[in-house]
């Protein structure tokens, strides 16, 4: 008598199909998670650019400030709705002939202003300005960019806004 008569036990269905979907849940998170863009990645930026505010197709106020951040060694001009804004550069400013001491407060010009020290170029609407406010809608903003070190590689990054 040497058959083993204890039963088999019976596999329950209806644990094995929930195993089975968290199971294919999870490696589908997974894989999503591995092929997700974040960041710089996801904005299809140049090289060149660390970074634009308001980023493309983001909502802002009329008075927002755009910016264009940019990694070391970039120079650039600034268009919105294709009107170049006239550039002025931080390090140029002066008062009475010599340059200001830090910390004191300047008064910036209604221009573009480059900052050669954090190679940002940004622009405020403002009386006197190109451009007083952003009208409500869709706008778009074009940076031309070179190397400082060679004017001759000019490149060109649009991206479109949208004040409310």
């Amino acid at each position: 008598m040497g058959v083993n008569s204890t039963p088999r036990k019976r596999i329950d269905t209806k644990m094995l199909l929930a195993s089975m979907g968290i199971s294919f849940g999870l490696v589908l998170f997974i894989m999503g998670a591995r092929v997700g863009l974040t960041g710089k990645e996801a904005s299809n930026l140049p090289d060149a650019i660390e970074g634009i505010s308001p980023g493309n197709n983001e909502r802002v106020l009329r008075q927002s400030q755009i910016i264009v951040d940019f990694v070391e060694g970039y120079e650039a001009t600034l268009f919105i709705d294709d009107v170049e804004m006239p550039t002025t550069r931080l390090d140029e400013l002066v008062t009475s002939g010599t340059a200001p001491a830090p910390g004191a407060q300047i008064d910036l010009p209604p221009t573009a202003i480059y900052d050669p020290g954090n190679f940002t170029i940004s622009f405020l609407p403002q009386e006197g300005a190109a451009i007083t406010e952003l009208k409500q809608g869709e706008h778009t903003g074009k940076v031309k960019f070179w190397p400082t070190k060679n004017p001759d590689q000019i490149r060109i990054y649009s991206w479109k806004f949208f004040t409310d």
